[in-house]
C-alpha cells in the first residue's frame, strides 16, 4: 500500500503543470492585452444587456461579486 502511494505522489510531479497565459514584456504587449481584457468585458456586458434577467445563464455569466442582490 505504501509503494502505491509513493509511486502515485511521484507520478503527480511528473504530470504537465497548468498551462498559464505569460506576463507581457513590453509595454505594447500590455497595451494588447489590456486591450483584449476590454473587448472581453464590453462583448459581456453587450450580451449580458439583451439577455433575459430572470434565467440561471444571467445570473451565471452577468453577475459579479459586490452586484445589489435582486
Amino acid at each position: 500500500m505504501f509503494a502505491i502511494a509513493v509511486t502515485a505522489t511521484t507520478l503527480a510531479g511528473c504530470a504537465f503543470p497548468a498551462p498559464y497565459e505569460d506576463m507581457p514584456n513590453s509595454p505594447y504587449q500590455w497595451q494588447r492585452r489590456q486591450e483584449g481584457i476590454e473587448r472581453q468585458e464590453a462583448e459581456r456586458v453587450r450580451l449580458c444587456a439583451i439577455m433575459n434577467k430572470d434565467t440561471d445563464r444571467y445570473r451565471r455569466d452577468c453577475t459579479r461579486p459586490g452586484d445589489p442582490v435582486r
